[in-house]
């Protein structure tokens, strides 16, 4: 089924022509799941970058967060003169940019200049690989990510002319499925899901969440790297509305210490032949599934301490590890309770796993390679899940927690062997720099906090 605002090339000619698309966006995403890329002439990209594709730097996969390349990568480096990579728009992604005016994008794959091979450290590369092993093994995957966010009066430029210190949240109750505080910001969320529903990303609703001004948008699950795809569209599109109307929205993992952490709970589930995997007869607790569905399970709990870089990627995501916070906390399953930090839901069909580790500033192909990856492990390999816990998972003081620091987690990946022979050494070694690097800035940085705490009393 063609979805409203997705886009074929006979469909793109047809609006450049009459002037309805004179802007193509040529995009792929950086380590933090940021949009990076060109804006074409619509022309030009129709003559040019549907055959031949685009070139970029390749240091836009050796920056930190103020692009600034850093030292230490073996992929780009001063030494080798960085170079370019070729950037291959995927077609399937074409869509029209909604949001914007009279603009299209598409995002791309990246791949080595000289071979035309994918760029083994590139986000979408590393997803493609895991996707591909699960085809190997007669599996087709699907997943939705639920991303949480907040939103605010204030612009962005204004906060970040004010060091963000005079952020009016947009709401000034806790308005967790609260109506009337959801009305007031209906300008912005009645536009956004319309303009990503025109532009491709099918939205299933929007609602309020528990925190001052939080709110969480939810759209239709889909094969996985679609919905990766859909993600970063999502991101995108709420970003700019809000800087168009004077707003500004976050999507960190925890924006301030007293108000709730904003998650991208994944939901996960593995196919057949059209028909859910997870479905079965065996019974694990109130769940009937099947051995797939244990050993998926087996494997993503097991691996899921190796693999928390992917899943939260930033000093910050760890600050959302709270007790009573609704963010996991520790590795336990069990059926819809959401203080496990896998919690099973729905049957037959609609089975499968939510992951409510990732924070909702992951990187989605980072996090979805990682679950995939995890699960195919577990059934490769029939590792079982530990006994499903009934009750509050935040009082078991017995189960294991999640890393809670990223110093902690980036150690435990660069030493696991799981991660480097599912991603390759050179995937581990990149990464475990990228994140070093990230921990360096912070470990650097003199804060708000300290200078509150101690200028005056030390």
């Amino acid at each position: 089924m063609k979805l409203k605002g997705k886009l074929t090339l006979p469909n793109l000619k047809k609006k450049v022509k009459s002037e309805e698309i004179e802007t193509v966006v040529v995009a792929f995403t950086d380590h933090y799941g940021r949009l990076v890329g060109k804006r074409f002439d619509a022309e030009f990209f129709l003559e040019a970058a549907v055959k031949g594709g685009t070139h970029g730097c390749d240091y836009l996969l050796t920056t930190d967060m103020e692009m600034e390349p850093i030292l230490g990568y073996k992929f780009a480096n001063w030494e080798l003169g960085y170079g370019d990579f070729h950037l291959v728009p995927d077609m399937d992604t074409l869509r029209i940019a909604d949001w914007q005016d009279k603009t299209a994008m598409v995002l791309c794959d990246v791949q080595n200049e000289q071979t035309h091979q994918w760029v083994d450290i590139a986000p979408r590369s590393i997803l493609r690989q895991q996707i591909d092993k699960a085809k190997s093994m007669g599996f087709d995957c699907f997943a939705a990510s639920e991303l949480e966010y907040y939103l605010f009066n204030t612009s962005y430029r204004e906060g970040f002319e004010t060091n963000y210190q005079t952020l009016q949240p947009a709401g000034w109750y806790l308005e967790d499925y609260h109506i009337l505080q959801g009305t007031r910001t209906e300008s912005f969320h009645a536009a956004a899901r319309r303009h990503l529903k025109n532009s491709g990303v099918p939205v299933e609703n929007s609602k309020g969440e528990w925190g001052l001004g939080q709110h969480e948008l939810n759209v239709r699950y889909a094969e996985i790297l679609e919905m990766a795809d859909r993600h970063v569209v999502y991101k995108q599109c709420l970003k700019e509305l809000a800087d168009k109307q004077g707003l500004s929205v976050t999507f960190m993992a925890k924006f301030h210490e007293d108000r709730a952490g904003s998650s991208c709970h994944i939901h996960m589930s593995l196919w057949k032949k059209g028909k859910n995997a997870f479905a079965g007869k065996k019974k694990f607790g109130p769940v009937n599934g099947s051995d797939a569905f244990k050993y998926f399970l087996g494997g993503w709990i097991q691996h899921a301490a190796d693999m928390m870089p992917f899943y939260a990627p930033t000093v910050n995501s760890y600050k959302r590890y709270v007790d009573g916070s609704w963010a996991p906390t520790r590795l336990a399953w069990s059926y819809d309770n959401r203080t496990a930090g896998f919690r099973v839901v729905g049957k037959g069909d609609s089975l499968r796993i939510e992951c409510r580790i990732p924070g909702a500033d992951c990187n989605p192909y980072l996090a979805f390679a990682a679950a995939l990856a995890s699960g195919l492990d577990g059934i490769k390999n029939k590792i079982e899940p530990p006994a499903i816990f009934k009750g509050d998972v935040y009082m078991a003081k017995d189960l294991p927690t999640v890393p809670m620091s990223l110093a902690t987690a980036t150690n435990q990946f660069s030493n696991s062997t799981f991660a480097k022979e599912t991603f390759g050494k050179s995937v581990v070694e990149h990464y475990t720099h990228f994140y070093k690097t990230e921990q360096a800035a912070y470990d650097k940085a003199v804060t708000n906090w300290e200078r509150r705490r101690y200028f005056e009393r030390i």
